[in-house]
């Protein structure tokens, strides 16, 4: 089994959902009391959360880049950032190290490619669904087009990540808001899918909430993590 290094703690909520799957599918796979070779990196998240909301993207490409050498001088065999948002520095990251970086929307591309879902709308922070690193990746190197909420329910989805999922909170009344910003993209824009594109999203919502294809980036990223690991 190789080493998998994890970039965690944005938010440290959603990278233990990242340990638990990793240690499962290790087990599952390999039987007996086999559990994941893992090395982490952990952040203050809150010291992250304020570069993004200053905007000094070059602050947290810095901290990003060595927490990376960090974990490949740990041992590390391969990269993974157990976050969607802080993948806009994956192309810095990755070429600060040796290890291949392991890129969330891939798996997540992986499994949309074999389905029907042609426009998925992606829930994720602000920064991800506003900006191009992570829909321009699906979209030059997968030929995915998504969709994303309009501005009243961009503001919901990103709210609920920041003040309520990576501290803990996991509401009902958000629930409800997610699933009818879901339902207007299906009915508005026609929306055929919904990518869970914050590692945070799985802690609120089900693939068994929504009557649309779901695909919940986190497990998805952990099982291409654990398939490199054992197949790779």
């Amino acid at each position: 089994m190789k080493t998998i290094g994890l970039i965690g703690g944005m938010s440290w909520e959603s990278t233990v959902v990242y340990y638990q799957l990793l240690n499962r599918m290790a087990r599952e796979r390999l039987g007996g009391l086999h559990s994941a070779q893992l090395l982490m990196w952990s952040f203050d998240f809150a010291e992250i959360e304020a570069h993004q909301a200053a905007g000094d993207w070059a602050a947290a490409t810095g901290a990003m880049v060595e927490a990376a050498r960090r974990v490949e001088r740990g041992g590390a065999d391969c990269l993974v950032i157990c976050t969607n948002t802080m993948h806009k520095m994956a192309d810095a990251v990755q070429a600060a190290v040796a290890i291949p970086l392991i890129h969330i929307a891939d798996a997540t591309a992986a499994a949309i490619k074999p389905t029907a879902v042609q426009r998925p709308l992606l829930l994720a922070t602000r920064y991800t669904m506003e900006q191009d690193f992570y829909k321009g990746h699906l979209r030059a190197t997968h030929g995915i087009d998504v969709c994303i909420p309009d501005a009243a329910g961009r503001t919901v989805v990103h709210d609920a990540i920041y003040d309520e999922l990576c501290q803990g909170i996991v509401s009902p009344a958000s629930r409800q808001r997610y699933l009818e910003v879901i339902g207007r993209a299906r009915d508005d824009d026609g929306a055929d899918g919904v990518i869970f594109g914050c590692t945070e999203v799985g802690l609120l919502l089900s693939p068994d909430d929504l009557d649309l294809p779901a695909f919940d980036t986190t497990a998805l990223h952990a099982k291409a993590a654990m398939d490199f690991a054992l197949d790779g």
